[in-house]
């Protein structure tokens, strides 16, 4: 395909990269294997043990190849414990071109069709761990769904707080099981979550690979030190997640640290209630969360309140706040982990 034929909008993100970077990333592809591991990153995040598997080759040898893909700007490296995990890069400054020289491959290519196989065959293995541990969790789950509103009224609401065009990047902190995070990312260029539990992880990307989603991805960390720099997201979302909080106030700073100005920040958590089983039986360390608390964490974050609304269940009440992000000057200082 000649480069007057390629999509505007790749063409001119290419553009923003200088000349050496483009030849770099180039050179990176221009061999078998490497090329085979760039369209296998696509398609989901993969192990180096996995993809030797699919490969057929030693590890060694394929980690050095994907040694190269990253260093080129055309795969992303991560950690979640043990493991290391790559994937198609989204933000590099070649990025682009990755996406593109993935999408011109050939679909009848009888090699790539049985990588893509053998990947179908992983991702089975996934998918079946990943269900087994929902059956076991599954009884605790539905009781928690079952304490409040049907579930979809709260999706409805929260979809409509978060921008519906123009959406570049959005974090869903505490993903859980991934559920938010595939609400919105088909409305994002890129889409993360981000969680503690490795089996809600687990499960969360099997939930991604499921539907399809290749601009989703989610990793391992703290939502009191989220691993990215400042004003990174447009939106984000913390569902469910500050009840379990022992500083709710740091969790917001630090979710409103890494919002560009402007960008949105949807709470969905219950409203002050009395159930204390809730704290014994499923580690609630908060029975809701009051309205003036949040309003106040809000400001103090550098956030401007938007907007609450209350839905009403049996026996909890369910409630969404949203705040967006104001300029850096208008901000007041946010407060600090507290030191355990």
């Amino acid at each position: 395909m000649a480069m007057e034929e390629l999509p505007r909008a790749g063409v001119a993100a290419i553009g923003e990269a200088d000349m050496e970077k483009l030849l770099a990333g180039l050179r990176a592809v221009a061999e078998p294997t490497r090329l085979r591991l760039l369209v296998l990153s696509a398609h989901g995040e993969l192990t180096v043990s996995e993809l030797t598997q699919i490969l057929g080759q030693s590890q060694p040898r394929v980690s050095r190849h994907l040694k190269l893909l990253c260093e080129a700007g055309l795969l992303e490296r991560f950690r979640e414990g043990t493991n290391a995990f790559y994937t198609l890069a989204r933000q590099s400054e070649v990025a682009r071109l990755g996406e593109l020289l993935v999408d011109l491959m050939p679909d009848r290519d009888r090699t790539l069709a049985l990588d893509l196989e053998r990947l179908e065959a992983i991702k089975e293995t996934r998918n079946a761990a990943a269900a087994r541990y929902f059956s076991e969790n599954a009884e605790r789950w539905d009781r928690i769904r079952s304490l409040y509103i049907d579930e979809a009224q709260v999706e409805a609401k929260l979809l409509e707080l978060v921008p519906p065009h123009g959406l570049r990047d959005f974090v869903d902190v505490g993903t859980g099981t991934g559920r938010i995070l595939e609400l919105v990312a088909p409305r994002a260029e890129r889409a993360v979550g981000i969680d503690l539990s490795r089996e809600m992880l687990a499960l969360a990307r099997a939930r991604m690979e499921q539907a399809g989603l290749r601009n989703a991805s989610v990793r391992h960390g703290d939502m009191y030190q989220l691993p990215w720099p400042a004003g990174s997201f447009d939106a984000a979302a913390l569902h469910q997640v500050l009840h379990f909080a022992d500083d709710p106030a740091a969790a917001i700073a630090e979710v409103a640290r890494v919002l560009r100005p402007g960008g949105t920040l949807v709470i969905v958590d219950f409203a002050p209630h009395e159930l204390e089983y809730l704290r014994t039986e499923h580690a609630h360390l908060r029975l809701g969360l009051r309205e003036a608390d949040m309003q106040q964490w809000f400001r103090s974050a550098g956030l401007m309140p938007q907007s609450t609304s209350e839905l009403p269940g049996d026996p909890l009440t369910v409630m969404i706040w949203c705040a967006r992000r104001v300029e850096a000057e208008k901000r007041r200082a946010a407060p600090q982990r507290k030191a355990r």
